[in-house]
């Protein structure tokens, strides 16, 4: 269906800034275009993106080169950004479900909404497909560019669940419902050229976790609940965080990368600290099971370590975790998972090493998530790589490699 072009409309200054180009999906029933004022910004000065125009395939003749890499949907699904399009993945079966390729530039962020087949992507790489400031919604199944959000600065990360947009800049953070493309929350940060954020990804309120306005703080927002948690997590900057599916346990590391802390978003009490190792290290990723008793951490020393944690004792192994509103209720009632045995822990579990280890080859970025079967982990890496392991749970130790595919060079034979 046609839709409007624009990027940013003039006006005395400051310029206001809108979301425009909003197709049907986003749009409310009652209205072609809703436009939602965001913040100042100034003309974009190559407006010169066509979105009406179908997505043509146009193949480059340059080499492909991985510029973004992003497990989404419990870990079950990735997309890559390449220099050249993007690609999007099922872990278990390993398959590629589609993939879009052109010449004239790639992308940087890459997320997808699977109830809708809506992509939202962030330009980047050699080529930006896109001006950095702008994000983009393409609709896989209707194969058109559907709407774009432009900023006053570069878009740093995107976060994506299935009632909520999460866009993150360097200093601020905003938050848009997914039908209407609304503004409902915007948060300011200190200086975060790493778009570090995270939310919670069940059914139910959201939860949202970044970093706040010091070093070493994360700000911890309970929607449903409307409550704000501030947790001095470490004493340095933060390198990396994570939640739990359900948004009540948060994981953190810091730019020394030795520890990694697991505190309650509800009341900000440290519950765990684990120790990666006692050298320095930059964490790439941190990623926890579904019922939040595993904990992945990748790093630059090329090794996956996984940790068993004790903050969650009301789920066995096998549990569903609970859903993300049960949150809501726990925080309302100002009590904690742990409040039940709460007088009989030490204030947190003394840090401990890893349980399990799988050791990866070559000098590359890699990141890490838990499987759809049991005990299993994928590990994706920044030169094309996908493994599947397996660690044994009752005894930890190395991993077992289950599968290989390089799916930047899908012609090399696995290993």
């Amino acid at each position: 269906m046609p839709t409007s072009s624009a990027s940013c409309e003039s006006s005395p200054s400051p310029w206001p800034l809108y979301i425009v180009n909003s197709s049907p999906r986003f749009s409310d029933s009652n209205s072609s275009m809703h436009r939602q004022p965001l913040e100042p910004c100034h003309p974009d000065p190559n407006p010169n993106l066509d979105i009406q125009k179908p997505f043509s395939i146009s193949r480059s003749s340059d080499p492909q080169t991985l510029v973004h890499l992003s497990f989404f949907m419990d870990h079950r699904f990735f997309a890559a950004g390449t220099s050249h399009g993007f690609r999007v993945f099922s872990c278990d079966p390993f398959r590629e479900l589609f993939s879009r390729e052109f010449k004239d530039g790639g992308f940087a962020a890459v997320q997808m909404h699977l109830r809708s087949s809506i992509l939202a992507l962030v330009g980047g790489g050699p080529h930006s497909k896109f001006p950095l400031h702008k994000v983009i919604f393409w609709d896989e199944r209707q194969s058109y560019w559907a709407s774009e959000i432009s900023f006053r600065s570069e878009v740093r990360s995107i976060r994506l669940r299935y009632d909520r947009i999460v866009v993150v800049l360097e200093h601020k953070i905003y938050v848009y419902t997914f039908n209407h493309l609304r503004l409902v929350h915007q948060l300011e940060t200190i200086a975060n050229p790493e778009g570090l954020c995270a939310v919670s990804q069940l059914d139910g309120s959201l939860v949202l976790a970044c970093i706040g306005l010091r070093n070493g703080q994360v700000r911890v927002e309970h929607y449903a609940a409307k409550r704000t948690k501030f947790i001095m997590a470490h004493d340095s900057k933060i390198a990396c965080l994570e939640l739990s599916q359900d948004g009540l346990f948060l994981a953190t590391a810091s730019s020394k990368g030795t520890l990694v802390r697991i505190f309650s978003t509800l009341d900000a009490t440290l519950l765990q600290e684990v120790r990666r190792g006692t050298d320095q290290a930059d964490i790439y990723s941190l990623a926890f099971s579904s019922t939040a008793q595993w904990l992945a951490v990748t790093s630059d020393k090329g090794t996956v370590h996984v940790f068993n944690l004790k903050v969650n004792p009301g789920l066995e192994g096998g549990d569903e975790p609970q859903n993300a509103s049960d949150a809501d209720v726990a925080v309302t009632k100002l009590s904690s998972p742990l409040s039940f045995i709460q007088g009989l822990l030490p204030k947190y579990f003394a840090s401990q090493r890893s349980f399990a280890q799988f050791h990866l080859p070559g000098d590359t970025q890699y990141i890490a998530g838990f499987g759809h079967q049991k005990n299993t982990i994928a590990v994706l890496g920044m030169d094309g790589s996908f493994y599947r392991c397996q660690f044994d749970s009752e005894n930890g130790g190395e991993m077992t490699e289950l599968e290989y595919h390089n799916f930047l060079n899908p012609e090399e034979a696995a290993s």
